[in-house]
C-alpha cells in the first residue's frame, strides 16, 4: 500500500514575510493621524476652536505619513532580504500596488470635483479616501503576509475612514483623530505581543 507524506510548513521567524515589524510604521502613521487630522478637527467648521493656517493640517499630516512610508519601505526591505522567492514576488507586487491604488484615488477624487465642479469636495475625498486605500491594502498584505493584525487594522481603516464621511466636517476630522490614529496606537502596542508570540 503506498502512503503519501506531507511536509509541514515551514514556521521559522527569520524567513517568513509576515515577521516585518510594524511598530515604528504604525506609531509613525498614529501621530500623523493624531496631528495632522487632530488640528484640521480643530481649525475646521462653522465655529472652529483653534484659528490655524489652512495649510498647517495637511503638512502635519505629510509628515506623520511621509515617515510612517520610510519605515515601512525598510520594513518591508528587510524582510525581502530573509524571504524566498515567492515572498519576494508577493512583497514587490504589493509594494507596486500603493502607486497604483493613490493613482487611482487621484484620478476618481478629481473626476468627482472635477464633474460636479466642487474643488472644495477635495478637502473631505482625500483623508477619507487615502484612510479606504491604505485599509484595503492593509487587508491585502495582512492576508498575503498572513499577518491577522495588519489584516484587522486594515478592516478598521477601511471602515472608520469610509464612515466618518457620514458626519460631516469637522466631525469627519474627529473620528480619523481618535478612531483612525487610535487604531494605529492600539495596533503598535499589540504587534509587540504578535512579534513576542512568533520568537
Amino acid at each position: 500500500m503506498a502512503t503519501m507524506t506531507l511536509s509541514a510548513p515551514s514556521t521559522s521567524v527569520g524567513t517568513h514575510a509576515g515577521n516585518v515589524d510594524n511598530r515604528a510604521t504604525y506609531l509613525s502613521f498614529a501621530l500623523a493621524y493624531l496631528f495632522g487630522h487632530g488640528a484640521a478637527a480643530l481649525s475646521k467648521g462653522a465655529d472652529p476652536v483653534l484659528s490655524l493656517p489652512g495649510w498647517l493640517p495637511m503638512a502635519l499630516l505629510g509628515a506623520g505619513l511621509a515617515a510612517g512610508t520610510v519605515f515601512a519601505t525598510m520594513a518591508a526591505l528587510r524582510a525581502q532580504r530573509d524571504a524566498d522567492g515567492p515572498d519576494v514576488l508577493s512583497g514587490k507586487l504589493l509594494g507596486v500596488s500603493w502607486g497604483s491604488a493613490f493613482a487611482a484615488l487621484f484620478l476618481i477624487i478629481t473626476g468627482i470635483t472635477s464633474l460636479l465642479d466642487r474643488p472644495d469636495l477635495q478637502g473631505v475625498l482625500w483623508p477619507v479616501g487615502s484612510g479606504l486605500i491604505v485599509g484595503l491594502l492593509y487587508l491585502g498584505e495582512g492576508a498575503a503576509r498572513r499577518n491577522v493584525l495588519h489584516y484587522c487594522l486594515g478592516t478598521w481603516l477601511a471602515l472608520v475612514s469610509t464612515g466618518a464621511l457620514l458626519l460631516g466636517t469637522p466631525n469627519l476630522f474627529w473620528v480619523l483623530t481618535l478612531g483612525g490614529g487610535g487604531g494605529y496606537a492600539i495596533a503598535t502596542v499589540l504587534e509587540r505581543r504578535r512579534l513576542a508570540a512568533l520568537r
